[in-house]
């Protein structure tokens, strides 16, 4: 069974998945969500998930530098209650600060055009996010 790794955005979410190990992540797509009128996509990560046998969540957690929690956080905190509800699977949060910077670093130096940046910055940022949280479980391990 695989992970789901989801960044949560106001009109995005990045999708990544994990290898059937654990042990990696790989950018699937980015699907288009319309959070002010709670159309989060339900029904294509409910698709994915089946596709890829996914048998839990994580989601980016968008925590301040201090460590508060700001409306970000608050957005992926009820994100995470949906996906619970939804699909009655484990989702844990992730801290994912930096994640986004990262992901645009990285596709900076790989010389990727702002236009090709724009579409697979959140896919990117699900890797980052996905990839962090597998690491974590492979030391505990």
């Amino acid at each position: 069974m695989r992970v789901m790794g989801l960044d949560v955005g106001s009109k995005t979410i990045g999708v990544a998945i994990s290898d059937a190990f654990g042990w990696t992540a790989q950018g699937i797509e980015t699907i288009k969500i319309d959070e002010a009128n709670e159309k989060f996509g339900m029904e294509r990560i409910a698709e994915l998930m089946m596709l890829h046998e996914v048998s839990s969540f994580v989601v980016g957690y968008p925590k301040n530098m201090n460590n508060s929690i700001g409306p970000r956080a608050i957005a992926s905190e009820r994100f995470a209650d949906l996906l619970r509800q939804t699909f009655e699977k484990p989702v844990f949060l992730w801290d994912e600060r930096l994640t986004t910077a990262a992901a645009e670093k990285m596709l900076i130096s790989a010389d990727v055009s702002r236009k090709k940046r724009k579409q697979v910055i959140d896919k990117m940022a699900a890797i980052f996010i996905l990839q962090g949280y597998l690491d974590s479980q492979s030391i505990k391990r």
